[in-house]
Formats: structure tokens, sequence, C-alpha cells
């Protein structure tokens, strides 16, 4: 790696340890004293540059390209990184009891619904900041993150090293992440595909998103299936995200009409459930599955908290009958698309039947729903039913009026 003062132009060659890290992490890793608004003013003037090419911020470097950045922009180099304060007792307990497993390439934390993953501007309390307990030197990183209010299994790297790893894996999404969520009502089509676009709304600084088909919206894509029903109130579904898109889940689950309970943001008051059922929100990352730098896919479940497992049991839910790793996502066929987009259109206007419309009304941004396959249809079985219960899970068989519409209906609580 080769350098100058900060007043001359610099270049770095991006050594084995930083391969795959975005470029504003980069930055934060060895020149930390040039600060993010900085950087991204650098890369929107095309001062920085990868091998000679304009670069971006989210941009992800390759071991051994050459990075060019201009003078300026930093302070005496004596002042380093600014000073953390050492961590409480108390803090470095709640950092050791979020613990799932650790070894010397990374450290998976169930992280506590409520807690930033980063901080932020009034955000001080996050878990960025508590990893000083788990060494300084070098200090452990963030590879992925989680919503201040999503729960469930968070991954850090111990090394620069095991960081460059767990990113890649990451960025070329050969990881799996498999979540379990709660959402408002029951999806008509039980396995399926949500694609849609995404893009942050305007006048909301990029901390909302919307589902935007036009040329600014970025590729969105979710599986997700039904694993069981409350009758018509509720369900529990298993959600794999195919994209990274900030706030994906749960800007899908209410475009198609099924908002995350407890999320207000994206599912207004339809995201809450009357009763006893908690108001935080239902989306909790489970299953975390990703390779390893020692070649030993590294696979760790992360118990539910208390308000998502107190909900499921007044819903009637057994999380045993999730216990399954679900199969890898699949690509649907033209034909199952189509399928399941007239479900879709059914659905909707059914919804809609009788409600007053008003003149000049636009079609709903959201309007659009997944692809996926209805449950084929079952042959009436021939002959006297047989006797005895029915067995747990079972499928209502398809009579004259169409296929079963899913997971068997319990109870109300």
């Amino acid at each position: 790696m080769s350098e100058g003062t900060s007043d001359t132009v610099r270049q770095f060659t991006v050594q084995h340890d930083d391969d795959g890290v975005r470029l504003d992490r980069w930055f934060k890793r060895h020149l930390p004293q040039v600060g993010f608004a900085t950087v991204s003013r650098w890369a929107r003037t095309g001062q920085i540059r990868v091998d000679g090419k304009r670069a971006d911020p989210a941009d992800r470097l390759s071991a051994g390209q050459v990075l060019r950045v201009p003078p300026g922009g930093t302070q005496p180099a004596a002042t380093g990184e600014r000073a953390r304060p050492p961590l409480s007792e108390e803090q470095i307990e709640r950092a050791e009891a979020m613990v799932l497993t650790q070894d010397r390439a990374a450290i998976v934390l169930n992280k506590p619904p409520g807690l930033a993953t980063q901080g932020g501007s009034g955000t001080k309390e996050h878990v960025d900041g508590l990893l000083d307990a788990f060494g300084t030197a070098p200090r452990p990183r963030l590879v992925h993150r989680l919503d201040k209010d999503t729960s469930g299994v968070l991954l850090i790297a111990r090394t620069p090293g095991s960081a460059a790893f767990f990113s890649k894996r990451f960025s070329t999404r050969s990881a799996r992440k498999i979540y379990w969520a709660l959402v408002t009502g029951v999806p008509e089509v039980y396995d399926g595909l949500i694609e849609l676009p995404l893009a942050k709304q305007p006048g909301t600084g990029g901390e909302k998103m919307m589902v935007d088909k036009s040329e600014h919206g970025q590729t969105a894509r979710t599986r997700y299936r039904v694993v069981d029903r409350a009758g018509n109130r509720a369900a529990w579904v298993e959600l794999q995200p195919l994209t990274g898109r900030t706030h994906q889940l749960r800007v899908h689950m209410a475009a198609i009409g099924h908002p995350i309970v407890g999320d207000g943001k994206y599912g207004g008051q339809d995201a809450f459930l009357t009763g006893t059922i908690s108001r935080k929100m239902h989306l909790h990352a489970r299953r975390l599955i990703i390779d390893h730098p020692d070649g030993t896919p590294l696979d760790v479940t992360a118990p539910l908290p208390e308000h998502f497992a107190n909900s499921m049991a007044q819903l009637g839910f057994d999380e045993n009958d999730g216990a399954d790793l679900p199969d890898a996502p699949k690509e649907f066929s033209r034909e199952e698309k189509k399928t399941v987009a007239k479900a879709h259109a059914k659905q909707y206007r059914k919804e809609r039947r009788g409600e007053r419309r008003k003149r000049g009304d636009g079609p709903s941004p959201y309007a659009a729903g997944p692809t996926g396959a209805k449950p084929p249809r079952k042959a009436k079985p021939a002959g006297p039913k047989p006797a005895g219960p029915k067995p747990v899970g079972a499928k209502r068989p398809a009579g004259p009026r169409g296929p079963a519409k899913g997971p068997p209906k319990r109870g109300r609580p």
C-alpha cells in the first residue's frame, strides 16, 4: 500500500482483507479522519477513482484494485479515530447475553427488538457501540444489519479478513436468510414470490421506502410461505429475501395487503390486531446459513423474543411447525405467474367490493401482487369417509368449489 500526505493525491492498493468491502467502509477502516460526507462529495465529483474509473460509496472493492484518493479531507494523523468511552459492566453483560455462538472468525448475536444496529442522529445505544465487549484488537465489525425493531440473527466478524469473507457472501446473495413474521389477514397465495421494485419515498429523508415501478425503482424479490393461519385474522409467514433492499420485507408484505403485525410505518392502523396481541413489530430473523472461512457452513437459529412468542401462543401457533429448513427459492414459470396474478386480482376485487370509489382516484401503487403457485387441486376421495380423527395439519380436500384455501383454520384465542 502506497500513500502520501493529505495535501497530495494518494494511491492505495486494496488488500485481501478488504476484498468485497464497500468503498465507504474502506475509508472508515483506513482513513477514519475522512467523514462520510467528504467521501460522498469526492465520489459525486469524480475525484475518487478505482482502477481509473469513477466510484460510488456503495461500490464493493476487490483485492488488487488501485484506489485514488484526492488531497485534503483529513485532520492530523495523530488524532486518529475518536476515542470511545469504556463500556459499563451493565453494557458488557447486555452484549454477552446476546451471544448465540462465537469462534475465531465470527460472533453471532440474537439482537433484541428496539436496539439499533448502528448509531445515528439521537441514537446512543446500539449494537456497534457494544462490540468493544468482545475485544478491541482488532475490533469486531458489523457485516450486515437489521432494522431497529427487527429481532434475531446478527452476524459480527471478528477480524478484517473474516469481515471481507462474510461481506462477499452477503453481497453475492449466497447467504440464506430466513425470517418469521406475523401478518394481518391471510394471503390467498400460500407459497409465492413477490417481485416489486423499491425506491426511497420522497420527502422522508430516505427513512421510508415505497413500491416504484419507474426506472428509479430497484429490483426487489421476496419468497414467502404461509406456515399457519389463525382463521382469517392473522397468518404466520416464513420470508426469504432474495435481494437486500432497505425495509424490503416490510414494504412487500404491506404492498400485497398483509402488513407485518406492529409495523405501523408501512401498514398504518391495519397493522395492529385487537385484543392482547403486542403492538411491537413481529418480524424476526430466525435463521442464517452462510459459508464460514474454515469451510464448514455456519447455521444459526435465534429464539423468538418474548412478545413474539406470546403472540404465537395466543394465536394458537406451534413453533415446531416451522422447524424444517424451507426449500431453496425456485423460479416460477410464466404460466404460474399468470395464474397467481389472476388469483391476486380476484382477491383485490373482492376486497374492494362494496366500497364507494371516488371519481378520479388512480390505481394504488401497491396493487401489484405476488407470483407463485396455489396449492394443487386434490381429487375428492371415493367411497365412504374414513373413520377416526383428521390428522393434525391436514388440509381440507378440494370440493366442487375448488381447492383447499391453505393451512387449517384455528379458533380465535
